[in-house]
């Protein structure tokens, strides 16, 4: 995935080191020139100096239709204006601010920001759960946004791929809808066996999405 980070302090260190072992494609902006020299020589990355909260600053690093950009300002502010320029100016898929004031979480997220967290540890464990979801072909919002569809793709190392709909982990709750399995279109019953390059139609909460996902997906070996 493309990741986008924007401003920060020494939690950009922890955030990048993490994301290159997953070999994301990374883009790091700050303003601090000492601290970007630190970065790109301690990471061995490109670090573009500059204010996020400027649009030719995210035109410059080309950030358009990045899957994600984290503001990590120590202003509230600035962080909003950071993530709605992303979204609503470069096309930017999932947008994530880090939030001083806990009482903006609310705010931030009628506002359209995807996540309002604060704090860097939730924001690598929120990055790490959208990795799961690479293979994800499309989501739709229903309902205000209360209820999603998600389609995704069963891979060969999931450990739902030779098991019955019936013996799925039902700790959230979900309805597998509809399985594409060329030239088959199933709907599913408890007997249902999932195979490997299925295409399955989930229909679920939108705020248990993630990981929904993420059981669908987990390996065998995390049995």
């Amino acid at each position: 995935m493309k990741i986008v980070i924007a401003g920060g302090n020494i939690e950009v260190d922890y955030l990048i080191k993490m994301f290159l072992k997953s070999n994301h494609d990374l883009v790091i902006i700050n303003e601090n020139r000492d601290y970007c020299e630190y970065l790109s020589e301690t990471n061995n990355i490109a670090v573009i100096v500059g204010d996020p909260s400027k649009t030719y600053v995210l035109d410059d690093a080309q950030i358009i239709n990045a899957d994600v950009l984290i503001a990590l300002s120590a202003r509230d502010a600035d962080n909003l204006v950071v993530c709605q320029l992303a979204k609503r100016v470069f096309h930017v898929k999932r947008a994530i601010a880090s939030v001083s004031n806990p009482k903006n979480v609310s705010i931030f997220m009628k506002l359209g920001i995807n996540n309002a967290i604060s704090s860097s540890h939730l924001i690598a464990q929120t990055i790490e759960r959208l990795s799961i979801i690479e293979n994800l072909v499309r989501s739709l919002l229903i309902e205000d946004e209360k209820i999603v569809i998600t389609e995704l793709v069963i891979n060969d190392d999931s450990y739902v791929a030779g098991k019955a709909v019936k013996d799925i982990d039902s700790s959230f709750r979900f309805n597998i809808s509809c399985i594409f399995r060329d030239p088959e279109v199933i709907i599913p019953k408890g007997d249902t066996v999932i195979q490997t390059g299925d295409k399955l139609i989930v229909v679920s909460s939108a705020i248990d999405q993630s990981r929904i996902v993420e059981i669908l997906q987990r390996k065998r070996d995390n049995e």
